[in-house]
C-alpha cells in the first residue's frame, strides 16, 4: 500500500479520486490548495503526488519546484491531472519532473495503472544506505 497525496481544489472530484485509490488500496491524503499540500510533503512525505495542474496559492509549477528542490522530496514521482490539453501546460509539466501527464476527465484504471508504474520505477531507484 503506498501513500498518496492528491492535491486537487475541486472537492467533488477530490473525494472521487480518493474513493477510486483507496478502493485500489492506497492510503491517500487529500489537499485541497498548495498550502496545505506543501505542509504535508514536509511533515509526512507521500510515496507519490496527484497534483491538478491549477490549485489555489500557487501555480502547480511552483509546487513541482519546491518539491524539486528539496533533497528530502525532490523523488518523489508526480503525476499531474489538468483540465487543460495545451501544449504549453504539457511541455511546463514535463520541464519540472512530472513523471506522468493526464487531461481530465481521467480514467481512474488509467491513473491507477500509471500510478503502479511509477511507483514500480521509484522502487528500483531506491539504493539502500550503507552501513
Amino acid at each position: 500500500m503506498a501513500k498518496i497525496l492528491i492535491v486537487e481544489d475541486d472537492v467533488t472530484f477530490l473525494n472521487l479520486l480518493s474513493a477510486h485509490l483507496s478502493g485500489a488500496g492506497h492510503a491517500v491524503q487529500p489537499a485541497e490548495d498548495a498550502a496545505v499540500a506543501l505542509r504535508a510533503i514536509v511533515t509526512s512525505p507521500p510515496d507519490l503526488i496527484v497534483l491538478d495542474m491549477y490549485v489555489p496559492y500557487m501555480d502547480s509549477v511552483e509546487i513541482l519546484e519546491a518539491i524539486r528542490s528539496d533533497p528530502a522530496t525532490r523523488d518523489i514521482p508526480v503525476i499531474v491531472l489538468t483540465g487543460s490539453a495545451e501544449d504549453e501546460t504539457y511541455a511546463r509539466a514535463y520541464k519540472i519532473g512530472v513523471q506522468d501527464y493526464f487531461t481530465k476527465p481521467v480514467q481512474s484504471e488509467d491513473l491507477i495503472k500509471a500510478i503502479a508504474t511509477q511507483l514500480a520505477v521509484a522502487a528500483r531507484k531506491w539504493v539502500p544506505p550503507k552501513i
